[in-house]
């Protein structure tokens, strides 16, 4: 028997998110059309209808998705030292970044252009995952090996600082990935006054 590698439906789905969130970060959410998103894939215009309502549904299912990914991704170890957690988030948040950089880039740039509907659920789901890290610095806090002025300032400067990686790192540049991470990490117990 055959073996089958997905119906077209399964295909052109995640075609269509994939053209969407290359063109959404290449030009911007305003300046794409369906149309667009359309030739890039190869079908018509009518098609995309019958995988999403609208743009707008688009790209919110595109950033509620790298939400969620995120989220179920990240796996924390409340019983590990606080330090060793916050490595592993650090490691992890840049090596996401990394993999997914146009996924980031339209987390932070296109959150603007929600309703405010979605952006209420998009926001509510980035706050879980600033949690997370929030929590690690708590805890850093609770064991007295890190010393935070204030842990929501400091949680929101860690993420824009570690995601700010998507916007110069090149793989082959100056700097591999380890040794980003081995940076970063000086920088973050600084921060932290670790």
């Amino acid at each position: 028997m055959a073996r089958t590698h997905g119906s077209k439906a399964e295909i052109t789905g995640p075609l269509i998110r994939e053209a969407a969130r290359n063109l959404f970060a290449r030009h911007g959410y305003s300046a794409v059309s369906m149309r667009q998103i359309a030739a890039e894939v190869g079908v018509q215009v009518g098609t995309i209808y019958a995988y999403t309502p609208d743009k707008q549904a688009l790209l919110a299912d595109l950033l509620r998705g790298h939400m969620e990914d995120l989220l179920a991704e990240w796996q924390d170890d409340p019983a590990r030292p606080a330090l060793e957690r916050l490595n592993a988030f650090l490691r992890f948040h840049v090596a996401t970044s990394i993999a997914r950089p146009e996924a980031v880039f339209l987390s932070y740039m296109e959150l603007r252009s929600l309703s405010p509907e979605n952006r209420r659920q998009i926001a509510l789901l980035r706050r879980r995952y600033e949690q997370a890290l929030e929590a690690i610095l708590a805890a850093g806090e609770a064991e007295g090996v890190m010393h935070v002025p204030d842990l929501r300032l400091t949680t929101m400067a860690l993420i824009a600082m570690l995601t700010g990686v998507t916007n110069w790192y090149r793989e082959g540049g100056r700097l591999d990935q380890e040794r980003v991470v081995a940076i970063y990490w000086d920088l973050v117990r600084g921060a932290v006054g670790a």
